[in-house]
């Protein structure tokens, strides 16, 4: 499936930034920052993965699909949930 060219740029802009976090999530396990503060920087890295996915589900249901693409595009957005 092709995803419209601004929902590629957003998917990868995203997707860096979530580069950085993880590596800052290293860098905080690596220093033993505090427990509480590891598992929110976690919490938040999930959430921002799961936008781009609900990002991409979202563009991939604007277009028009036949029956058996939408049992698979209803599969796939269960996955993220």
């Amino acid at each position: 499936m092709q995803f419209p060219a601004e929902v590629n740029a957003d998917a990868i802009k995203r997707l860096r930034r979530l580069e950085g976090q993880i590596r800052g999530l290293q860098r905080m396990i690596e220093n033993q920052e505090p427990c509480r503060d590891i598992v929110t920087q976690l919490a938040a890295s999930k959430g921002a993965l799961d936008r781009v996915g609900f990002r991409l589900m979202s563009a991939a249901l604007a277009e028009p699909r036949e029956e058996h693409e939408l049992d698979e595009l209803e599969r796939l957005f269960l996955k993220l949930s």
